[in-house]
């Protein structure tokens, strides 16, 4: 403990020392100082890092390098409110048991094979993500997958660290698959609709080479899956598996999910229609629907604010953005990204490579929306620089979902899949098990997008 806090507290002011030598103010060194406090504060100590948003927050302020009311402008309430949005409606989906339903049906599948059952937990949990959250959308896949490897009594951890790996890719696909997706959209004016024509086509070729690759890493473990199908029989497993009815409930619990959906997929077409501003349609849908479902289900209202909605994470999330903010506001920024353009020589190519091999590594470590807030002012600031942006946004985007398989600790989705495992089955996975896979998978998908942004004119 004593040692970690000395490597933070030494690593924070040579950071900033370095700061000053480049040519930043007091200001903007003590805004880089604090701002890297924070995130190596959350990688050393994960438990606190609450804490540290919050000391760090406040240092900023009594210092003066950012004053209150651009505090609360650069915590991204909007993004917060639209999570706050969805949290509920996951918690509404989730106690009429969507989730169970949609899995139970879809991994009913006739003739049951290994390879089957690969190709439709991949896709599950891919396009799961992509509708809902990460984490969400695993926990069910989970359950699902214990569930029948425990009929079988076949080992569960490749399955598990397939559906993870695939989750993380997924979550790339659509603005709702992580929250770096969101607040991207949020900072950059990237649609929904931007999602779907220019993540979503990579995410699924990410998704079959993930595919590709797995099916020859666990061949062994598919071949003892199709012996034990062989032996016990597919037909039993139907039965075992959760199956909830499309009852009332759950219909009108789909069909509100569904038309919050619509209108989000639409949202930029509305936003002009109705001369609104950018992303008005995006952020309010989810508080209006929220807000309906708490009429609905009022006497679980408080029950869906209180328990589905993650206000740690929000907390958390907030004041990282007021920090990331504070760089920008203190024109830190600036003169970073001037250095970024001057090592790139004014290349957009290399900007692309720099950003999302950073931004993939980087997530790898740290929790990826800590290094895509750390990155956003950034790419931000290269505007006035005349650089072309948005294909930084998507290396930003795909770098940050993708860098996520490579450890163990990479996103939020592998802690929680890892979690249940080891408390479900006694299974604690060592690091190199999973970094072997992860870093073949992080690294093979990371260079087909490389390749997309670099040769692609749709990026530009």
């Amino acid at each position: 403990m004593a040692k970690k806090i000395f490597l933070l507290i030494a690593i924070s002011l040579g950071l900033g020392c370095i700061a000053n030598k480049i040519g930043l103010n007091v200001h903007q060194s003590i805004a880089i100082s604090i701002f890297s406090v924070s995130i190596l504060g959350t990688l050393f100590f994960w438990d606190f890092r609450l804490s540290f948003a919050f000391l760090g927050t406040a240092t900023l302020l009594i210092t003066r390098t950012i004053d209150l009311e651009n505090v609360i402008k650069s915590a991204s309430l909007e993004v917060i409110l639209f999570l706050v949005g969805m949290m509920v409606l996951i918690g509404l989906l989730k106690g009429a048991g969507v989730f169970a339903w949609i899995v139970s049906l879809i991994l009913r599948l006739p003739n049951l094979s290994a390879r089957k059952f690969l190709v439709s937990i991949s896709f599950i949990s891919a396009l799961l993500a992509c509708a809902v959250d990460e984490v969400t959308s695993i926990i069910f896949v989970v359950a699902a997958i214990l569930e029948i490897c425990d009929y079988f009594e076949v080992d569960p951890t490749p399955f598990l660290i397939i559906a993870v790996l695939a989750t993380n890719i997924g979550s790339s696909g659509t603005v709702l698959g992580n929250p770096i997706g969101i607040l991207i959209a949020a900072k950059s004016g990237l649609t929904f609709e931007d999602f779907i024509l220019k993540a979503f086509p990579v995410m699924l070729v990410c998704l079959l080479t993930l595919i590709f690759i797995v099916k020859f890493w666990y061949r062994k473990a598919l071949s003892e899956f199709d012996r034990k199908i062989k032996e016990l029989g597919s037909n039993e497993i139907l039965i075992r598996l959760i199956s909830v009815p499309p009852e009332k409930e759950l219909k009108i619990s789909l069909a509100i999910f569904g038309i919050t959906l619509v209108f989000i997929s639409l949202h930029h077409r509305l936003e002009l229609m109705w001369n609104l501003q950018p992303n008005t349609i995006l952020l309010i849908t989810p508080l209006i629907s929220s807000g309906l479902v708490m009429v609905w289900k009022r006497r679980k209202a408080r029950e869906f604010i209180e328990k589905d909605v993650e206000w740690w994470t929000l907390l958390f999330f907030m004041l990282l953005f007021a920090q990331a903010g504070t760089l920008k506001y203190t024109g830190a920024t600036d003169v970073l990204a001037r250095h970024l353009v001057t090592l790139a020589k004014n290349s957009t190519s290399l900007l692309i490579t720099t950003i999302l091999w950073i931004s993939t590594f980087g997530s790898s470590i740290l929790d990826n929306v800590v290094m895509v807030a750390a990155f956003i002012p950034i790419v931000q600031s290269l505007q006035g620089l005349s650089v072309n942006l948005h294909p930084l946004w998507w290396a930003l985007l795909f770098g940050g979902c993708l860098g996520g398989n490579i450890t163990l600790v990479g996103s939020t989705a592998n802690i929680v899949a890892l979690g249940i495992l080891e408390k479900e089955k006694n299974i604690r996975l060592t690091f190199f098990r999973w970094f072997r896979i992860g870093l073949v998978v992080g690294i093979i998908t990371t260079t087909i997008v490389w390749m997309a942004l670099l040769f692609l004119p749709v990026y530009y």
